[in-house]
């Protein structure tokens, strides 16, 4: 079951059309889907989770907490809008795309890819950019 909740004044467009396009994602990947469940939030709450949890004092725009038991992909995913409204106008990118980037930025995180390394972050980005071809 995939969820979509806001602690920020936001609204997800289209959301069975993401539950959609997450799940093919899921397939693709081979995995199953468990529960997920999308947080949408604002940088201090964000922030706050990211001290509270991680010990960064830092703004970040996902964090994603990972509760997947084998192929069974489980988790919570906080997106902060205002990091992701900030880095679409940073990288020339409308919102939409921007968004769904970082949404399946998490995804692809649950599934096992990490992007630590500068050869991680390569294949990861390379792997967004083949997921959102798979949009509706």
């Amino acid at each position: 079951m995939i969820e979509f909740s806001n602690q920020a004044e936001f609204e997800l467009e289209d959301s069975t059309s993401k539950k959609l396009w997450i799940q093919n994602v899921l397939n693709k990947e081979r995995k199953v889907l468990g529960d997920l469940q999308y947080v949408f939030c604002d940088d201090d709450f964000l922030h706050g989770i990211n001290v509270a949890y991680l010990n960064h004092d830092t703004l970040t725009d996902i964090i994603t907490f990972d509760y997947t038991n084998g192929d069974l992909i489980s988790g919570e995913i906080y997106i902060s809008i205002e990091r992701v409204r900030d880095n679409a106008l940073s990288y020339g990118v409308s919102l939409k795309d921007e968004l769904d980037r970082v949404i399946v930025h998490g995804v692809l995180h649950l599934c096992g890819f990490p992007d630590k390394t500068e050869e991680e972050k390569e294949v990861m980005r390379a792997k967004e950019d083949e997921c959102l071809l798979m949009r509706n």
